[in-house]
Formats: structure tokens, sequence, C-alpha cells
């Protein structure tokens, strides 16, 4: 019940600083998160996140799996194998990955 009443409390706050604030309010702070997004240090800074994100991501599949593969189904452990096969026969030369987006 104590949770609940803060939730209300704090929606009704937000409600009412933000009728406050007005429309100039939100379109200024919509105009400077559209310009810090734009900023190409951010950009960078996020694609370069990014991929060391799919590098470590690729590390912990292919360990994960090693260590699984003689523990589950046969059927788990050979979609598990084309995976990694599939992987390190492609590699990151392609450019792109399984959803259909850059990998850059």
């Amino acid at each position: 019940m104590r949770y609940r009443l803060t939730f209300i409390a704090g929606l009704a706050l937000g409600y009412v600083l933000g009728t406050r604030a007005g429309r100039e309010r939100y379109e200024k702070l919509k105009k400077t998160a559209r310009e810090v997004a734009q900023n190409p240090a951010v950009r960078n800074t996020a694609e370069s996140a990014a991929q060391q994100t799919r590098t470590y991501a690729g590390k912990a599949f292919s360990t994960v799996s090693e260590k699984v593969e003689g523990r589950v189904p046969d059927a788990v452990a050979d979609r598990v194998r084309s995976l990694r096969e599939r992987t390190s026969a492609t590699g990151s030369a392609t450019g792109e990955d399984d959803w259909g987006t850059s990998n850059t």
C-alpha cells in the first residue's frame, strides 16, 4: 500500500509539474535531446559501445555453447553447433547480422 501511494503521489506531482512547464519547455527538451543524439561524438561513442557489446556477446556465446553442449539434448546441440559454424565461417566480414542490420 505504501508503494502504491508513493507511486500515485509521484505520478500526480509529475503531471502537475509537466503541465506547468508547458509545451515550450517540452519542445526545448525535445530539441536538446535531438541535438545531443545527432552529435558526432555521441554517435561515435554509441557505435563503439555497440560494436564492443557485439564482440563480447560473440565471445560469451562461444564459451557458453562449448561448455553446455554436452549437457543438452542432441537437437539443441546440433543447432548450437550449426550456429557456431555459421558464425565462424561468415565472421563479421559480411557486415550484417542475423537481424538484417548493419554491424558497423
